[in-house]
């Protein structure tokens, strides 16, 4: 994976145009180091253990009997996550790679524990994101493990330039959103399906419409992640939703995650409750 794998060696931080060429021919980047042992350890430390934090959480079916928890929240805040979110290592590289001013779309904390983490099916974002009236597939996520993922422990899997297939029709699996697997199947054939397997503090960057899936968490590592995903501003949703429309977000120095001494607080972060989400349109109660 020589042309998607890039490295931050802890120094000044610089979206390349080999960056850019990869993300666009690929539909993802990944930057080993984005975060350093440090950064890893205190982002670690805000989330663990915070019970206010995860009572927010909620879990879905995935179609074959287990369930993974997600806590899902839709503006950074001022906290800890929230200069994760809003770093330029973070935030500015997905405009970059975006090629325009985005905003904070909604952040999760995804968490496959041992033995008991559920799959998630293969997937496009904006299979879900479609149903939310954003037009446009410029939108992107970024994936920052906290914890090692290996093919053990359930790591992410893609299939490279899937995001130049467009958007495929999804349909229910358990409770979530599953693409069609006849498409899938026949996208197998003639693209490379990649298993990811990342260090803590590495990122992935990726497309919306790149296809993606993790399978069951049968080992005894957890996984957990965050997620943060974007949106281009030129692309503010034109229905009413369950995550935020267009709101200017402020960008911070890569110095604020460590210089950051608020604790994770659950004030104007915006907690999404799974009866909420009109992605799936046959409500999941």
């Amino acid at each position: 994976m020589a042309t998607t794998e890039f490295f931050h060696d802890g120094g000044d931080w610089k979206v390349t145009e080999a960056m850019k060429e990869a993300y666009n021919n690929d539909g993802f980047v990944i930057v080993r180091n984005l975060l350093n042992k440090t950064e890893v350890a205190k982002v670690r430390e805000a989330v663990e253990g915070n019970t206010d934090l995860h009572s927010r959480a909620y879990s879905r079916d995935d179609g074959k009997n287990r369930r993974s928890k997600v806590v899902l929240w839709n503006h950074p805040g001022n906290d800890i996550t929230g200069m994760l979110a809003r770093m330029e290592r973070v935030a500015g590289t997905m405009e970059q790679l975006l090629d325009g001013e985005v905003y904070h779309y909604h952040s999760k904390l995804m968490m496959k524990d041992a033995h008991t983490g559920g799959r998630h099916s293969w997937h496009q974002d904006y299979g879900y994101w479609y149903n939310n009236g954003c037009l446009y597939p410029d939108m992107g996520s970024v994936f920052i493990p906290i914890d090692d993922c290996t093919r053990e422990n359930s790591c992410l899997q893609v299939l490279k330039s899937s995001h130049h297939l467009g958007r495929i029709n999804h349909v229910r699996v358990g409770e979530q959103l599953g693409a069609d697997l006849e498409r899938v199947e026949q996208a197998k054939k003639h693209l490379d399906h990649i298993y990811v397997e990342m260090t803590a503090g590495d990122a992935l960057f990726f497309h919306c419409n790149l296809l993606h899936t993790s399978d069951q968490n049968h080992s005894s590592r957890r996984r957990w992640v965050f997620i943060v995903a974007f949106n281009k501003r030129s692309n503010n949703p034109y229905i009413e939703h369950h995550h935020p429309c267009y709101t200017p977000m402020v960008k911070v120095p890569d110095s604020a995650l460590l210089e950051c001494d608020k604790k994770e607080s659950l004030e104007g972060k915006g907690f999404m409750k799974l009866k909420d989400d009109v992605s799936i349109r046959e409500k999941v109660h």
